[in-house]
């Protein structure tokens, strides 16, 4: 598994060289955005860790760059930009997570398992969970061999669930990541509540295994059985 770490600040790039080979990762430093840039568009890497503050190139210039190009590796951004705006700016930009400095490793880890969790589920065809299956190409949707009939916003809705499957997940990232909405509102959190019953009406009802659970006061997780 090859990480690509892009940091200008010595220590902290040893450190996350260190702790990252320490797990058994491939890990390659660049210091400067212009050789990152020059690096991601040569090799290949299975997450990118991106410092934003660089020289030679801001590091949102390389996340807008690389993602026109259509490079689709997972990026975690790693930053002392902590406000709203900047977290705004680098998920905008491309990124995939976002982390202040100074953060835990123990934590980064989990994180960059994450990620690289979901871009190589990104690279599959299908879906599945239990009985159900979602074939991406033909954006068909079955459940022990039934045919579910979905909306086009109920499908990314479903399709966003398989991915994150096993992890709750808020009304805040579904908005963000589904409905594309940057600022939360409770108008969209009752339209994310009507969606997810929907939703479970279709895949859940006549189905004694339910796939997708309410988690009281966090959001939602798609799993077999009760989570």
């Amino acid at each position: 598994m090859r990480v690509l770490v892009v940091e200008d600040e010595q220590k902290v790039a040893n450190a996350l060289r260190e702790g990252l080979e320490g797990e058994r990762y491939d890990v390659v430093v660049e210091r400067t955005g212009e050789a990152a840039f020059f690096r991601l568009n040569t090799e290949e890497f299975d997450a990118i860790l991106l410092d934003l503050t660089l020289p030679g190139r801001d590091g949102l210039q390389i996340l807008k760059a690389v993602r026109e190009r259509g490079l689709k590796t997972p990026v975690l951004v790693l930053t002392a930009r902590d406000s709203v705006e900047d977290r705004v700016a680098g998920l905008d930009s491309g990124a995939d997570d976002y982390m202040i400095k100074p953060f835990a490793f123990a934590e980064l880890l989990a994180r960059v398992r994450a990620l690289v969790r979901r871009g190589r589920a990104a690279e599959l065809p299908r879906l599945n969970a239990g009985d159900l299956e979602v074939d991406l190409i033909t954006r068909k949707v079955t459940r022990g061999g039934r045919t579910i009939e979905l909306t086009v916003r109920e499908f990314e809705l479903l399709e966003y669930l398989l991915r994150h499957q096993g992890q709750v997940v808020s009304r805040e990232t579904l908005a963000r990541d589904v409905w594309k909405e940057t600022a939360r509102s409770t108008p969209l959190d009752n339209v994310i509540d009507v969606h997810i019953a929907r939703l479970r009406r279709k895949v859940d009802a006549e189905f004694p295994v339910k796939l997708i659970h309410t988690v009281r006061g966090v959001g939602f997780m798609l799993r077999e059985g009760e989570p």
